[in-house]
């Protein structure tokens, strides 16, 4: 049974090949679970929603195998509206965006029918947390140079956000007067300026600031456009080559950075030049969104899965070598997740209405 400070939560993360499970008891994250679904299978559906039965059903047989009453189910939010940060209770307008792809269609547009549907199985309340389309850019940051295309607020707000307030608790600061430049890098980077707590520019991780280990960033446009019209390559090869083929794949056949690292301690010079091309775009853009704060921090924040590579983050101290500088390596998705809905269930945070 729940008391007024037990919260029994599981947060649900559906991922491109798998499903992740964590639950938790208030803070403490008492087990995760890893649901595969293997390349075969999933290649197989003629879309996303077409996912949906059969991770559910895998997610209630998983949940089956514990005897917890649940608080609250938390979803990956996905594609949605522009919203403001937070957690938002799931309802059926948030279900219907997210079936019709507003922003486009992504296995996390799942997040909140799974949530939603698990709740109501368990008569718990139905959340998701900062979801991908977070948007509370500055109005300037908009504009791209072109009227025809705005820029994007799309980002990996999530684990932005959680390392965000992990740094304000760290600083012992409060996040709604707190001034951060976090650098979420992965297989997509998301280099955000946050002021009190908010995304105010953040580069799109999908076609804009550095280079990552699976994307090209921000490309030279005249270039470009010569090799999209160049007839050698068809919309879905340009998209492939921009997000998923790009960057280290692109340049070393490989987004894995200890195979790389391994391949520079043996004399790679090249595979080393190109890494260090990518922490210089890295550093860049830092120093961009550090002139957006008007050049006052807080704290440099560095996190997801390349915070683990000294070869990454100790250029990059260096650099920054003045500020403070905070290093939380991976991201910890569902905990985010988790915490986000402890915030609204104990009292620090309101629910959100979608």
């Amino acid at each position: 049974m729940n008391t007024l400070t037990d919260y029994m939560l599981c947060a649900i993360n559906p991922g491109s090949t798998s499903t992740k499970i964590g639950i938790f008891k208030n803070r403490t994250k008492l087990t995760e679970s890893i649901i595969s679904h293997s390349v075969e299978e999933i290649s197989s559906f003629p879309d996303v929603w077409a996912q949906y039965e059969g991770r559910l059903e895998a997610i209630k047989n998983l949940l089956s195998q514990y005897d917890y009453t649940y608080s609250a189910i938390i979803g990956r939010g996905g594609l949605l509206k522009p919203l403001s940060r937070g957690t938002y209770r799931v309802n059926h307008a948030m279900i219907q965006d997210a079936r019709a792809g507003r922003r486009g269609q992504h296995v996390s547009n799942l997040g909140c029918a799974l949530a939603d549907a698990v709740a109501k199985e368990y008569g718990a309340k139905a959340f998701v947390v900062d979801p991908v389309s977070v948007d509370e850019f500055h109005d300037l940051a908009r504009f791209s140079g072109h009227p025809l295309i705005e820029r994007r607020a799309l980002s990996h707000a999530l684990n932005l956000r959680a390392a965000a307030i992990k740094a304000a608790e760290q600083l012992v600061i409060d996040i709604e007067s707190s001034r951060f430049v976090v650098a979420h890098m992965g297989g997509g980077i998301s280099i955000a300026a946050l002021l009190n707590g908010r995304i105010i520019d953040v580069n799109d991780a999908s076609s804009d600031g550095p280079f990552s280990p699976e994307r090209t960033g921000g490309l030279p446009l005249q270039p470009f456009v010569d090799l999209c019209f160049s007839g050698k390559y068809e919309k879905q090869d340009i998209k492939k080559m921009v997000m998923g083929e790009g960057g280290l794949i692109a340049y070393l056949g490989s987004n894995d950075m200890q195979e790389i690292e391994r391949k520079i301690e043996h004399g790679d010079q090249f595979a080393a030049r190109v890494v260090s091309a990518m922490v210089y775009q890295i550093c860049k853009e830092i120093g961009a969104m550090h002139s957006v704060l008007d050049n006052q921090l807080d704290a440099i924040v560095l996190t997801g899965g390349l915070a683990f590579s000294e070869r990454v983050t100790k250029p990059i101290c260096k650099k920054f070598e003045t500020h403070t500088i905070l290093i939380y390596p991976g991201q910890d998705e569902l905990e985010a997740m988790a915490l986000g809905a402890l915030r609204v269930l104990t009292g620090q945070e309101s629910v959100l209405l979608y």
